[in-house]
């Protein structure tokens, strides 16, 4: 794509624009700003509508008692279970484990703290899910 050719659609950046590639008069490719196009809005919100959704069959899972708030505030960081065990600092298997409720339930306070840290929360709210989510995908 041209310098010229890059999109300048006002879309999902909402004003905000972006860094692209795109060749100069020589044939270089150069950083050109763009604040986004139509199609890539309509993907980007494809993908968001569907993490939301997901991530709502989770939280519902959670209030019937099948997973842990942790698995929610996995998914809802958009991480998968190796990731959170990396950056809390524990095995993979042992992340899984907690995921059921009943081991989680009884997790000690210094191991909550871990993942309170990793996952950017406090330990009560790593305890909690919201109870109901908008169309947005925004807690209640």
């Amino acid at each position: 794509m041209k310098v010229s050719e890059v999109p300048q659609d006002i879309t999902y950046y909402e004003g905000e624009k972006r860094a692209c590639y795109a060749l100069n008069d020589k044939g270089k490719y150069v950083i050109v700003t763009s604040t986004g196009w139509n199609d890539e809005a309509v993907v980007n919100s494809l993908a968001v509508e569907e993490l939301a959704e997901h991530l709502e069959e989770t939280r519902k899972e959670v209030f019937a008692g099948t997973r842990s708030p942790l698995y929610y505030h996995m998914e809802s960081r958009q991480m998968n279970p190796r990731i959170l065990a990396k950056t809390a600092g524990l095995a993979v298997f042992r992340v899984k484990r907690h995921f059921h409720p009943e081991i989680f339930a009884r997790l000690k306070p210094s191991l909550l703290a871990r993942y309170a840290k990793a996952l950017a929360l406090s330990v009560e709210e790593l305890k909690t899910v919201p109870e109901k989510r908008d169309e947005r995908g925004n807690s209640k």
